[in-house]
């Protein structure tokens, strides 16, 4: 008897990003945030396995962001390595630590505020002290009340990164968790920490500019990263069509599972099947390169990785 199949459904296509929208001017800073983060507002909320994917891969860009403003040198392949090369006990290094809290981030269970005290002084190896527990409580605070999602972001940021100043990264965190609960979105979206700038977000702990220079430029950056969001969602979408009409030619054991897991993950290492051995996984991977369904890469020999 032949086994039932499991075919994934193609991924919803949503209306192109408005061009006039990636038109960032500094007097309509806040009207073209909300216009960018409308855009991608059905992406944000769509429950398809491909908005897991979606948010690893903004993920990935904003951790090799910040590691490399950390004075780290690891770029995207390589911080995807040492995440995806690793064992599940591993410690991914100081790298891939900083992916992983961009990961959780991304999460659905990062949304609980009760939770926020003692994971994000575990993530970014913060103190319990006041000045924590202050932010920690003004982001629960303004993530719970009505109102601009992006001047509430700004408002957690600037403040977080006056009271915590020795960890910038903590600031961006919480400005997209901010954001993703004033928009009312399942999980938040890894948005910000790729498109402001370092100098920017320094001087929004400065007096004054709070009020007018920093809401602006923190506007402007949301804007970015939205029509970035927006672009990488029209890719992957196109590339997990493809994907999802080549599933059903395919005859190995675990093929409808990787097919699943490509769907939902930046990255699947090959020979890790569960019902079919590493050799039939690996020959599944190669087939699906040779359709033009997926593709490698690490461009190396061995140790390969494998990904829409």
């Amino acid at each position: 008897m032949s086994r039932a199949r499991i075919i994934p459904e193609p991924p919803p296509r949503f209306p192109p990003f408005p061009v006039w929208a990636r038109e960032a001017a500094a007097t309509e800073a806040m009207f073209l945030a909300g216009a960018a983060l409308a855009s991608i507002h059905p992406i944000a909320r769509s429950e398809h396995p491909l908005g897991l994917l979606w948010r690893h891969r903004l993920a990935l860009a904003d951790a090799a962001i910040l590691a490399r403003q950390g004075g780290r040198t690891e770029d995207e392949t390589a911080l995807r390595d040492a995440w995806y090369l690793r064992r599940e006990t591993d410690d991914p290094g100081p790298g891939g630590r900083i992916l992983k809290v961009w990961r959780h981030l991304a999460e659905r269970a990062a949304m609980s505020p009760k939770d926020w005290m003692i994971t994000l002084s575990s993530f970014f190896e913060l103190r319990s002290d006041d000045a924590l527990e202050d932010v920690v409580a003004l982001a629960t605070k303004l993530a719970s009340k009505p109102g601009s999602a992006v001047a509430a972001a700004a408002e957690i940021a600037a403040v977080s990164v006056r009271l915590v100043p020795q960890c910038e990264p903590l600031a961006l965190w919480l400005a997209d968790m901010v954001l993703a609960h004033r928009l009312k979105w399942p999980m938040a979206v890894p948005l910000i920490a790729g498109h402001v700038r370092r100098g920017e977000l320094r001087a929004a702990a400065k007096p004054g500019v709070h009020d007018v220079a920093w809401p602006t430029a923190c506007a402007q950056a949301y804007a970015r990263a939205a029509a970035g969001a927006a672009d990488l969602y029209a890719d992957l979408a196109r590339r997990a069509a493809k994907l999802a009409a080549v599933a059903p030619k395919l005859r190995g054991r675990d093929a409808d599972r990787m097919v699943a897991i490509l769907l939902m993950e930046d990255a699947q290492a090959a020979g890790v099947g569960q019902a079919a051995s590493d050799r039939s996984t690996r020959r599944l991977f190669e087939r699906l390169v040779a359709l033009g369904a997926v593709r490698e890469l690490t461009g190396r020999p061995t140790f390969r990785l494998y990904g829409l």
